[in-house]
């Protein structure tokens, strides 16, 4: 659908200091698409300069604290692992990145910006920038129960996972009790007991007449979310959020020529296509894991295609190895059978948008819940690290491969995916445009985000009608034994007379 021209050309500041690579993959297209509208972009990043847009201007902070090449991910698989890099690094982010001159001279012409937009994820050390100022946010990471009851819509544990994975649609009791404790908790424990308290105490030093950061994050006015309920739990939404998920997705294009003939000469067995995303190095893999997908490749019919940092020895003569890879254009081939996928959100996206079947092998975050949602879906399954063993990954493959029904599954899932009046990327720039058009919309964000939870959940009504209830049995009570006092009282008097 073609939208109007706009008014006039904006001034628009994105801010994702801290992001991962796929971070970045989703905030690019929209600067891109705005950009195109003549609108002029600026760009706080953490990652080399990707845009050539004449209207895009990308700032690299180059601090050193969130460097991909330094983090090993399957070290991260720990929860305390995950804990202990965020409390250490974003508090030191926050210290530092106001030093940085360039930022600190984008912070002080900040109001220039006829609008902000935020990463919602892991920079709070930002919230600085939008103190009096209109501004929404991306949810890079999807549906997120924490900024979701920040809005005022607080997501029901009953049936979507805000703290554990939920291994079916109708989980038990015990299941939906651990997953309303560990949202509860999770939400808590990053909010207001480790991260954000270091991170205001680092920026209270710093901007001492400041707001708490909670109460700025409160101020944006929608959320641009990375999710569609073709690919996600159903829940209702507010108006302030905004589902835009696979905005990034596209048809395949040609591949290089070398890919496409290594493809095209793979046979009737077709070709497997093993990436572990654009964060987790292949080479942080740990050397038993690595040599089973060697040996395993080694046994299959097929034709590999694998997205590894660095050159392996022993490499299999029916496996390519590359350090750089157009997945979309290799999803989208005919002769791709299966994608062994770290079951990141936009590689679950981009699976889905192709139809591709895939074997999901979880590291952290939320590709636990991604790879349970392909196993549960039937779009292919799941193994996590522990049990992988070369006969476990033959079995899966070839379960994947020679089963009909997981590609229709997931081909039924990307007619709903692809079947959508308007696109993911159009409604993005529709609604970035709307909040400048109305000053920062105001009409979008419901009254429940300015209750207590007291109030959101009538706490003290329900108090009122306990005690009403109360005073009402204690009434009735001296009501009854009034009434029967009286009653025996009169009887006995009468008894007396008639003797």
């Amino acid at each position: 659908m073609q939208q109007p021209p706009p008014e006039k050309s904006y001034k628009i500041l994105m801010l994702l200091p801290v992001s991962s690579k796929s971070h970045k993959n989703i905030f690019m297209p929209l600067a891109e698409a705005l950009a195109d509208r003549g609108h002029k972009v600026v760009m706080l990043v953490n990652h080399p300069k990707s845009s050539k847009h004449r209207n895009v201007l990308e700032i690299n902070h180059n601090l050193p604290h969130f460097k991909e090449e330094n983090q090993n991910m399957f070290m991260s698989r720990t929860s305390m692992g995950h804990s202990d890099f965020f409390t250490k690094t974003l508090p030191a982010i926050a210290r530092d990145i106001y030093k940085v001159p360039e930022v600190k001279k984008l912070y002080d012409r900040r109001k220039d910006f006829d609008l902000i937009i935020l990463n919602h994820m892991f920079n709070e050390a930002v919230y600085p920038f939008v103190h009096e100022m209109p501004f929404i946010t991306i949810a890079t990471s999807g549906l997120d129960a924490r900024q979701s009851a920040m809005l005022g819509n607080p997501l029901n544990p009953a049936y979507t996972v805000v703290g554990r994975v939920l291994t079916s649609n109708r989980p038990s009791a015990w299941q939906r009790f651990q997953n309303a404790l560990a949202g509860v908790m999770r939400g808590f424990i990053w909010r207001h007991w480790t991260v954000v308290p270091l991170i205001q105490k680092e920026i209270t030093a710093q901007f001492p007449d400041l707001p708490p950061l909670l109460e700025l994050e409160r101020n944006q006015s929608l959320t641009l979310m990375n999710t569609h309920f073709a690919i996600d739990t159903t829940v209702p939404l507010l108006p302030s959020q905004v589902e835009i998920a696979a905005s990034h997705c596209r048809p395949a294009n040609p591949l290089p020529q070398d890919i496409e003939e290594w493809i095209s000469g793979a046979g009737p067995e077709g070709v497997i296509y093993f990436s572990l995303g654009s964060f987790t190095r292949g080479s942080s893999m740990p050397i038993q894991y690595r040599d089973a997908f060697l040996e395993a490749f080694r046994r299959l019919p097929h034709r590999v295609i694998w997205k590894y940092d660095e050159e392996l020895e022993g490499v299999p003569d029916n496996v390519l190895i590359r350090k750089w890879l157009p997945q979309q254009d290799i999803l989208g081939h005919e002769k791709v059978k299966v994608f062994i996928s770290h079951s990141g959100l936009l590689s679950v996206q981009e699976t889905v948008y192709h139809a591709m079947p895939m074997l999901a092998i979880p590291i952290y975050a939320d590709q636990p819940k991604n790879a349970m949602f392909i196993k549960v879906s039937g779009f292919g399954d799941m193994i996590i690290w522990e049990d992988i063993t070369v006969d476990k990954l033959i079995n899966e493959i070839t379960k994947i491969t020679s089963n009909p029904k997981y590609r229709e599954n997931i081909k039924k899932a990307s007619l709903t995916l692809r079947d959508q009046i308007t696109t993911p990327m159009e409604r993005a720039v529709f609604w970035t445009e709307y909040v400048i058009r109305h000053q920062g919309a105001p009409q979008l964000r419901c009254p429940a985000a300015n209750l207590s939870w007291v109030e959101f959940l009538m706490l003290d009504v329900v108090g009122i009608l306990v005690v009403v209830f109360w005073v009402v049995l204690y009434v009735m009570r001296c009501v009854v034994a009034a009434t029967v006092r009286k009653v025996f009282s009169n009887g006995d008097q009468m008894k007396k007379k008639s003797e």
